[in-house]
């Protein structure tokens, strides 16, 4: 019988078995390490591998790092099962926990060679992956360095500029089938320039968005006005693409869509469409032509026998103002200046002449020598500005910086429909760009003379810039003519507030 003191006979582990068990537990932290490092490295790969153009180097030595690390890991794992194997062959007879200790560790070395090699076939993916995005991001880099020359020209202060004539520009002749055919037409017209200026830019966009809403068709399953007032916003985002929209566009389309939601729901769709087509004819018979003519009334009290009228450019109002001052029988003269590249004062010109009235024609640059003989300086714009300042065509704030220091008063006639609630100090920040090859190219007799910037893009430090509008700030205006009464500048915040707030 055992006695209680004595220990129990366990079977004895022999130093091979005890040997076999240190081997198993080194081979399985060696793989555990190995596959952690590589999961790491893989990780680093897939974070962010396109940091910039110049990784296709960085990336290829962490590649051939990989393959390397691979191999030796692969190396490593095999002589792992090479040492598991000979432990078979040392002792023909072994016990049963030496057996066990042996499969344990043959099993946990072949469990690591198979994890490397599901690990390496991933590594491969992940190195194709990586190749193919590197190869996408080195065109793409090669792509931008070709923008980049193409773009060397432009202007660095107006670059936003030249970025959203670029976003804005495709074909306008593309017809789109949701897109009204009148639509297509007018963005056309103004892409080409064949429709200019504030007001008769706004009376073409009214007239097509009466047709618009006399040929609308509501959809299946859709409210009338929803329908409506998504195939005209389809219809201004195309107008817009063809040429930014002047303020009195905005303004016009702004007031329509707050008469929009103050319909009736009874009403049938042909009596909205009457509705609609009654309040834009309301609009350009009081927003327009009847505040054209309130101006004219009220500035030709400004003009007396023998003055001479200076106006740049060509604006509908002022030409308005002239004709019917001279149809009065008001005795005066009108100095037309003009500017490059539109010269719009040509049209000016040729129009007040037809009316029998003494006009004057001068380019800008020779506006000083003509000042001291003026008395009044007569001005369109495109837009009265919150803050007061007049946006005009590019040039308008120079003749009123002249005026200015010749001490003569300058008159800005606007119609209150072009009152923007915008705040701008300069001409940077919100303008237009035109084609900079406008301004080299000009009409001459002599056909075979050819302008001194006909190869302006051969020379690197030579830039042209062709901007639309600029900013004439308000203490270089006198007085802002409107169809509500003869205003300084300050008062435009008082125009926005009593006019409806639709507008």
């Amino acid at each position: 019988m055992q006695k209680s003191n004595e220990r129990p006979n366990f079977p004895q582990k022999t130093r091979e078995e005890i040997k076999a068990e240190r081997e198993a537990k080194k081979a399985a932290k060696a793989a555990a390490k190995i596959i952690k490092i590589n999961n790491n490295k893989v990780d680093n790969k897939n974070a962010d591998p396109m940091a910039n153009c110049k990784i296709s180097a960085r990336t290829e030595k962490t590649i051939i790092a990989t393959e390397k690390n691979d191999k030796e890991n692969t190396s490593q794992s095999s002589g792992i099962g090479i040492q598991s194997d000979t432990f078979e062959g040392k002792n023909e007879r072994k016990s049963k926990a030496e057996l066990r200790a042996e499969r344990r560790a043959k099993q946990e070395a072949q469990r690591a060679v198979k994890q490397q090699q599901q690990l390496s076939k991933d590594n491969v993916k992940n190195k194709e992956l990586l190749k193919s995005h590197i190869e996408i991001v080195e065109s793409e880099c090669l792509v931008k360095k070709n923008i980049v020359k193409e773009d060397a020209h432009e202007v660095n202060l107006f670059k936003h500029l030249y970025k959203e004539r670029e976003l804005s520009s495709f074909n306008v002749a593309t017809v789109n089938s949701n897109i009204h055919p009148v639509i297509v037409k007018l963005g056309v017209q103004y892409a080409n320039k064949i429709i200019v200026g504030s007001n008769a830019r706004c009376l073409a966009l009214l007239s097509a968005i009466k047709q618009v809403i006399q040929d609308f068709e509501k959809p299946v399953q859709a409210d009338f006005i929803r329908g409506l007032e998504t195939a005209l916003q389809k219809s201004m985002a195309y107008l817009h693409h063809c040429r930014p929209l002047a303020v009195s566009m905005q303004n016009a389309m702004r007031f329509l869509k707050w008469q929009m939601t103050q319909l009736s729901s009874t009403l049938s769709d042909e009596d909205a469409k009457n509705r609609l087509q009654g309040i834009i004819d309301t609009y350009i018979l009081e927003q327009i032509q009847l505040a054209d003519k309130a101006i004219s009334i009220t500035i030709q009290t400004k003009i007396s026998n023998g003055n001479v009228i200076l106006t740049y450019g060509y604006s509908s109002l002022i030409q308005k103002i002239l004709v019917d001052a001279h149809a009065s029988g008001k005795q005066f003269r009108v100095i037309v200046v003009d500017g490059r590249p539109w010269l719009e004062g040509k049209e000016q010109l040729r129009r007040l002449v037809k009316h029998g009235i003494e006009c004057s024609y001068i380019l800008i640059n020779a506006l000083s020598f003509i000042m001291p003989e003026v008395n009044k300086v007569f001005l369109g714009a495109h837009a009265i500005l919150a803050n007061g300042a007049v946006m005009s065509r590019v040039g308008t704030a120079q003749v009123a910086l002249i005026a200015r220091a010749f001490n003569v008063p300058v008159l800005v006639a606007c119609e209150t429909h072009k009152s923007s609630e915008r705040v701008q100090t300069d001409s940077i920040v919100y303008n237009e760009l035109g084609n900079a090859d406008d301004l080299v190219n000009y009409q001459s007799n002599d056909n075979s003379k050819k302008s001194v910037l006909s190869n302006w893009r051969t020379k690197k430090s030579l830039n042209l810039l062709n901007i639309t509008y600029d900013v004439t700030p308000a203490d270089l205006v006198t007085a802002v003519v409107t169809e509500l009464a003869i205003l300084p500048c300050t008062s435009v915040p008082v125009i926005l507030r009593i006019k409806p707030s639709e507008i």
